[in-house]
């Protein structure tokens, strides 16, 4: 039986991390001691759901979760520093701490070390978020005990809507790119300058022409997708800026 452990103490252990090309122990007193932290804990790196889903929407709304009283976002797994500093810079996420929990011992303290076995995975986290202040559990979102991984309450949206209802979330942007187009950085410093960080696709790397007509109807760059919808070239953007 998974176990709610709000208004506990976080367990006390030694992280083994690997800091350039020097082993570093991190406690979690260290970690954890005068801070307001949030954590996401997931089966493994590299795995499906955590690194489509997990880690990219914790990494882009921290900027959010600062604005809203939190210090740092925190990843752990039951994987070596190794493993885990390779996910990290293959997901881009500088956003987020990563944590070796190699040995389980902070899982298995937060009653959160499963059987994978039948996955060869051995023992490893279950998936769930928390909140914690000072080193004590504030808040606790468990996914339910089924079979299988599921993900409906650890995600990023639903601890910021515990932590700030109300916050107002970035918008998700993309822009289509080619190098030495002028009209691409006129468009790239105008979503600086708004203060709205953005994905860039470059052509011949990220995505091909028949794949750019195929998304935007044209043929042309600057492409910019908000939220979903297609804006156009840097002229729309700046009419939908100026909206």
């Amino acid at each position: 039986m998974l176990e709610n452990k709000e208004g506990q103490n976080i367990p006390s252990v030694t992280f083994h991390t690997r800091q350039g090309d020097e082993w570093v122990d991190v406690t979690s007193d260290e970690i954890f001691s005068g801070k307001t932290v949030v954590v996401f804990s997931l089966p493994g790196a590299f795995t499906p759901t955590c690194s489509s889903s997990h880690v990219p929407r914790y990494n882009q709304l921290e900027a959010t979760f600062k604005a809203n009283g939190v210090d740092e976002i925190i990843c752990v797994s039951v994987n070596d520093t190794f493993v885990m500093n390779e996910w990290k810079e293959d997901q881009k996420a500088d956003n987020i701490t990563f944590l070796p929990d190699g040995n389980g011992d902070f899982s298995e303290g937060m009653g959160m070390l499963v059987d994978k076995e039948d996955l060869g995975f051995g023992k490893r986290s279950w998936r769930y978020s928390m909140l914690v202040k000072d080193g004590v559990v504030d808040k606790m979102f468990i996914e339910p005990d089924v079979e299988g991984d599921p993900f409906e309450v650890s995600d990023a949206d639903t601890m910021l809507g515990y932590i700030a209802p109300d916050a107002k979330k970035p918008h998700d942007v993309s822009i289509m790119t080619r190098k030495g187009c002028p009209y691409c950085s006129k468009a790239k410093a105008m979503l600086q300058d708004a203060g709205m960080s953005y994905e860039e696709l470059l052509l011949n790397r990220d995505y091909t022409s028949r794949s750019l007509y195929a998304m935007a109807g044209e043929d042309s760059v600057p492409q910019i997708f908000i939220d979903g919808d297609l804006v156009g070239g840097s002229d729309n953007l700046e009419e939908w800026l100026n909206d």
